[in-house]
C-alpha cells in the first residue's frame, strides 16, 4: 500500500504526514497542551519542534512496515492543520488495531474529530482489511466518548490498568 492515499468529506481532509507538518503540529500541540496533556503524554509542556520531527520523519517508515498508519486532520478549504488520527496497535494475526485522535484546542467541537474518525474507521475495514478497531479512551474523557459514541461505536465496557499513562495505571 503506497502512503500517497488522501480521503475528504469535504469537512476533513485525511493525508499522510509530510514533512512540512512538523511546524504546524508543534504549533497545534503548544495550544492544546492544557486541554490534550492529561490525556497523551507526547502533548506535554514543552513539547518541540523537534520532537515534531523526530514524529513525522518516522512516518513513513511505520506506514512501510504496517505498524502504524497516522494521519494529518487538515481543512480541505484552507489547508490549515487541525490534528491527527490513526490506526496503531496492529495485529495482522488478528486483524485488530486500534484508531486514536486529536484536535487542536482551536478546532474542536466542530465535528472534525468525528469526521475524521468515520473516514480512518473506513479505511482500516476497506484498505487494510481489518475486522476490530477499538477507540480506547480514558473514563474521564467525555469530549473523546462523545466522539466514539457519534460514530457508532459500541462502548463494551470499562478495562482497568490495561495501560499506563504517565506511570499510573488507566480506566477505561
Amino acid at each position: 500500500m503506497v502512503n500517497k492515499i488522501e480521503m475528504t468529506d469535504g469537512i476533513v481532509l485525511l493525508r499522510p504526514y509530510l514533512p512540512s507538518d512538523a511546524i504546524p503540529l508543534t504549533e497545534a500541540a503548544c495550544e492544546s497542551i492544557p486541554e490534550i496533556s492529561r490525556w497523551m503524554e507526547w502533548c506535554h509542556p514543552g513539547y518541540s519542534i523537534e520532537e515534531s520531527r523526530t514524529w513525522v520523519e518516522a512516518r513513513p517508515v511505520k506506514w512501510g512496515e504496517g505498524t502504524s498508519y497516522d494521519f494529518s486532520i487538515v481543512d480541505p478549504k484552507d489547508g490549515s492543520y487541525l490534528g491527527g488520527c490513526g490506526i496503531n496497535g496492529i495485529s495482522p494475526e488478528h486483524k485488530t488495531a486500534n484508531l486514536g485522535y486529536w484536535v487542536r484546542t482551536s478546532r474542536t467541537k466542530k465535528g472534525v474529530a468525528t469526521a475524521a474518525t468515520l473516514l480512518l474507521a473506513r479505511f482500516g475495514f476497506t484498505e487494510l482489511k481489518l475486522n476490530r478497531m477499538e477507540i480506547v479512551v480514558d473514563i474521564g474523557n467525555a469530549a473523546s466518548q462523545r466522539v466514539a459514541t457519534k460514530v457508532g461505536a459500541t462502548r463494551e465496557g470499562i478495562a482497568r490498568n490495561g495501560m499506563e499513562l504517565y506511570g499510573k495505571p488507566l480506566i477505561w
